[in-house]
């Protein structure tokens, strides 16, 4: 079901805010859209705060602070790097596991 959601979500999303983001010279959050919808996972290093917030249990504070690591520390080289972000521990980091690539 969530797949599913996801999949809508992400057709949603490059049908209707494609030329948006184009004018803006975002090129990258397009190519990150259709890349979820190929793998049907989300590149923990490529997406936005909103795409984040579709890998359950991340919501718009914990998408955040991902996000903030990711621009401090550079791009995530291994899942377990998730785990210095504060509300991420051993059990969440199990949990979105399948739903995210580096």
């Amino acid at each position: 079901m969530k797949k599913m959601q996801l999949i809508i979500a992400m057709f949603l999303s490059l049908t209707c805010l494609a030329p948006v983001t184009f004018c803006f010279g975002a090129e990258a959050a397009a190519t990150s859209a259709k890349a979820q919808l190929v793998t049907g996972k989300i590149n923990i290093n490529t997406a936005t705060k909103q795409e984040l917030t579709n890998i359950p249990g991340v919501g718009l504070v914990k998408a955040g602070r991902i996000i903030a690591l990711r621009k401090e520390s550079g791009k995530f080289s291994s899942y377990d790097d998730l785990l210095a972000v504060k509300g991420i521990g051993e059990k969440s980091l199990k949990k979105i596991k399948p739903y995210i690539t580096l």
